[in-house]
């Protein structure tokens, strides 16, 4: 289980100097609440943008964004609604988006990355 855990760390990672680099702010890491745990917090012009990582070192087990179902993609909702009101001074004038980054391949620094932005509820 730890390899699993350092891959996922690492592919965190990753999608934090990724999102950066497109100009994103990161705002928190692995931000924990009741009722789970948000793997980024970043800022965009006009939101604040919740943001779900999932590495796979191949597609054996499908594809990154399988894992993000309707039930996930609600939870991580509620999450991004208790951030914003522990940090109020943050959000002010900001949108809550929520978005997902995929990491597939075996090693996270060199694996191929997919960002889907705006996730439905």
């Amino acid at each position: 289980m730890a390899r699993k855990d350092d891959i996922g760390r690492a592919g965190e990672v990753r999608a934090g100097h990724y999102l950066e680099g497109l100009g994103y702010a990161i705002a928190d890491r692995n931000w924990r609440a009741r009722g789970g745990e948000i793997d980024l917090v970043v800022l965009g012009d006009d939101a604040v943008i919740v943001v779900e990582v999932k590495t796979r070192s191949g597609r054996g087990f499908g594809h990154p964004f399988e894992a993000i179902d309707a039930r996930k993609r609600a939870r991580l909702w509620r999450l991004g609604m208790a951030w914003l009101g522990a940090h109020p001074d943050v959000g002010a004038g900001r949108r809550l988006r929520i978005d997902a980054v995929g990491l597939i391949g075996r090693d996270p620094e060199r694996a191929e990355i997919e960002h889907l932005r705006d996730l439905d509820i």
